[in-house]
């Protein structure tokens, strides 16, 4: 489909089942309606081939509808000047060089979510492209990175968007750099061993500079037209522009774009957002609103990628907490491989940012730290900040704790150790750009990153370092953090501790077993009885009050513990420790040697 470059010209098919008339129109001929004609194949598809077009060309499709003639943009263009320009005939070709990248094991991604316009952008007048992304690739994977999740990046109106707003799903944003950028982009970040996700919007198309729109001159009830529902099905909050998900073409239409990222592109993930609204009009468990034929083709395609690319992550948008999301087809479920889990986000969000320590509820915290789904602990993302979570009213984690003093003690005590829950807790952790040197007020798309504060708060950004490490077990003591299992054995509602363990083999052991414990009170405590798993000494691998990480932390030491016989927290070995305030400890035991 679209326009096919090969030795001889180029190809160009388009469906467009009813038009009376189509022609290829371009810079290869001047732009006339007469000299390029395409023919009917058959089933509402026309195509022809143009002898003297070439890559780098501008086109647009030229359409006859009830003697009434207009241009469309290629819906299945791979580029365009702009979403209000032309389409342009695009060579795939990339020298991708040796890039045999191997998918890091789910269990042990770490996710970092950003925004090309804003990431990496020079000034507030230009916005950031693909290629300053990838500039700043070797200090992500110094800080532990290994999976980067992009908004999405399709082209959309203007220059400035978070990009949930696609007027030509195939074609890259071309203020980003267009779709050699991207693979640019996509490469480098292999050669840093950075897998690549990138956010897909099949919610809603447009609703800006839209030439899907009544695409060939066809609509009822003045709807979109072949590409859209024509009835109440259409309706969604972006607009009366749901794709219809019941016609064949359109869901041969979003399957091709969804394998194209990852085929041609070679993208490791997609994250679909918004998919409630895919399955259901009102995005609701609403009986009378379903839309059976957004759940099917959505399996249809995680179906189709597990069968061929089953190393390839797909990650759902969904937020109603519905575990048949990422169920197997075979089990009648999505089958997405994971989702965004708002059981976490919610509950510790709320415990991070109440304004008194009474308000903290330790209980919601076990629950969000032992929610899953399937059986599986990686079926959820889990995160403090993502997109979502530090805009639309709400702001980073750090401002909602004290507005307009984001650099506050108490900020930075309460955002590390929210930090800490989300790369020890169960579920693919992610981060939110700038989040490691706690980036201050809310998220939009015109304020770059300010970089300048990756510096500043140098101590912050190891922090989260540490924390990384671990979580992917690089010094070989916390492989327990990447299990499957987890116990919430300690919760202390009333001082507002909390204490877990995570194991990944049979019942743990040394350099597997690992115990996270959580002080959500401004309270120190010299000597914390807990409950321990096992005997022996119990080190303590990271203490978020180390004033290496900030000169106003308490650098309050806890050192590790000796176990001592006598049951606690249902173990039959209990230990004591210092804790401080607001502070999070990780302990675990070094493999004993034969």
């Amino acid at each position: 489909m679209g326009a096919v470059p090969h030795p001889a010209g180029t190809t160009f098919r388009v469906w467009a089942p009813n038009a009376e008339a189509v022609a290829v129109i371009g810079t290869f001929n001047k732009w006339s309606a007469t000299k390029n004609p395409l023919q009917p194949e058959g089933n509402g598809y026309w195509a022809t081939d143009v002898p003297t077009a070439k890559p780098g060309d501008e086109y647009k499709f030229h359409l006859t509808h009830q003697g009434r003639s207009f241009d469309r943009n290629d819906p299945y263009s791979r580029q365009v000047t702009n979403s209000a320009g032309a389409s342009v005939v695009h060579d795939p070709a990339f020298d991708w060089g040796d890039d045999h990248f191997q998918m890091p094991a789910w269990n042990e991604l770490v996710i970092y979510e950003l925004h090309v316009g804003t990431f990496n952008a020079p000034h507030t007048d230009r916005v950031g492209t693909f290629l300053d992304v990838a500039e700043k690739l070797p200090y992500l994977r110094d800080l532990g990175i290994n999976c980067i999740e992009l908004l999405p990046a399709t082209e959309f109106p203007g220059s400035r968007s978070w990009g949930y707003n696609p007027s030509n799903p195939f074609a890259l944003e071309s203020d980003y750099g267009g779709p050699q950028a991207f693979k640019e982009l996509v490469k480098q970040a292999h050669q840093q061993g950075i897998a690549v996700v990138l956010d897909v919007v099949y919610n809603h198309f447009g609703p800006g500079d839209l030439d899907l729109w009544q695409f060939d001159g066809w609509s009822e009830n003045d709807g979109g037209g072949i590409y859209f529902y024509n009835d109440w099905r259409a309706r969604t909050p972006w607009g009366d522009n749901r794709p219809d998900y019941g016609r064949p073409e359109v869901r041969q239409y979003i399957r091709d774009n969804a394998l194209m990222w990852l085929e041609e592109y070679r993208v490791d993930g997609l994250r679909a957002d918004a998919i409630a609204f895919i399955r259901n009009v009102h995005g609701e468990e609403d009986p009378g609103a379903e839309l059976p034929d957004g759940w099917s083709l959505m399996r249809w395609i995680n179906e189709e990628i597990d069968q061929t690319m089953p190393w390839k992550i797909t990650i759902a948008e969904d937020m109603r907490g519905n575990a048949h999301i990422t169920e197997t087809v075979a089990n009648g479920g999505q089958g997405f491989d994971s989702q965004w889990d708002s059981s976490f986000v919610y509950p510790i969000r709320e415990a991070l940012t109440a304004g008194e320590d009474a308000d903290r509820d330790m209980h919601a915290v076990a629950g969000a730290l032992a929610e899953g789904y399937n059986g599986d602990a990686f079926h959820r993302v889990i995160y403090t900040e993502s997109h979502d979570e530090v805009a639309n009213g709400k702001s980073r984690v750090a401002e909602e704790i004290m507005p307009g003093a984001a650099d506050h003690y108490f900020s930075k005590k309460r955002t590390t150790l929210g930090a800490a829950l989300v790369l020890t807790a169960p579920g693919i952790p992610m981060l939110f750009q700038g989040q490691e040197f706690l980036a201050a007020g809310a998220f939009n798309d015109t304020e770059p990153l300010q970089w300048a504060n990756a510096e500043h708060r140098s101590g912050l950004v190891h922090l989260y370092r540490d924390l990384i490490a671990l979580r992917r077990n690089q010094r070989g003591h916390t492989r327990g953090l990447g299990g499957q299992h987890t116990h919430v054995f300690h919760i202390n509602n009333t001082d507002k501790l909390i204490a877990f363990a995570r194991w990944a083999d049979g019942d743990g052991g040394p350099s597997d077993t690992t115990i996270v414990l959580a002080n959500f009170a401004n309270q120190t405590h010299e000597a914390y009885t807990i409950g321990l798993p096992g005997p022996g000494h119990w080190h303590v691998r990271f203490n978020s009050d180390w004033r290496g990480y900030d000169g106003e932390f308490l650098d309050f030491e806890s050192f590790g513990v000796e176990a001592a016989e006598g049951e606690a927290d249902g173990y039959a070995w209990h230990g004591s420790i210092g804790l401080a305030p607001y502070a999070v400890l990780i302990l675990s035991q070094d493999l004993k040697e034969n």
